[in-house]
């Protein structure tokens, strides 16, 4: 970029946002993985695709599957909030959340398939799943969070809509996106609809 068009832009109050390390790392890692398996990805090989030490990758991550989990939280919090931070209308981020999974069809099923067991991501997503929407709970009623039965409600809603996703994901379902759209909204417990508009 032209060093004078930036200064240019800062005088005009315009800020370049740049990436974080964080995300160049992730963008290194979804880009291996488009023409290899998860589990065959090195550190190494995500540090050197982008032009990063092996020791700058582990001041911002533990292992592979922390940037794994990091990056897919990041895609799961875009899918509910607006730029601001507010939510998004509940059916909005459904239908955002199926085109989600079926434009990123390839990259999930290698997760799904190749992070050390079927699982494994599953884990991970279940519980990125259930911190989104108790974040979500939280911000529309009471900041200390739900009694236990709307927790409870909350982790099987997430349990169920995380199984579901990967079975479709995986081909088990041939349906379209907005069909698994219609299926993740009727099956919103009618206690946690008030939540969820």
């Amino acid at each position: 970029m032209d060093s004078s068009l930036f200064r240019d832009n800062m005088r005009g109050g315009i800020r370049v946002k740049r990436k974080t390390a964080k995300e160049l790392l992730a963008e290194s890692f979804r880009e291996l993985a488009q023409d290899r398996e998860i589990d065959r990805i090195t550190v190494q090989d995500i540090a050197k695709n982008c032009g990063y030490s092996i020791a700058t990758f582990y001041r911002q991550f533990r292992d592979k599957y922390d940037l794994i989990a990091w990056d897919y939280a990041r895609d799961v919090q875009k899918l509910l909030d607006q730029e601001d931070g507010t939510p998004k209308d509940w059916r909005q981020s459904l239908s955002e959340a199926a085109n989600y999974y079926d434009e990123q069809r390839e990259y999930l099923a290698n997760l799904l398939t190749n992070t050390n067991g079927y699982d494994s991501f599953i884990r991970y997503m279940t519980e990125i799943h259930f911190n989104a929407l108790m974040n979500r709970i939280r911000a529309a009623s009471d900041p200390d969070g739900p009694d236990r039965k709307t927790e409870m409600l909350v982790r099987l809603y997430g349990f169920g809509t995380v199984m579901l996703t990967c079975e479709w994901i995986l081909g088990k379902y041939p349906v379209s996106r907005e069909t698994l759209t219609e299926v993740y909204a009727a099956s919103l417990p009618e206690p946690l609809h008030i939540y969820f508009q």
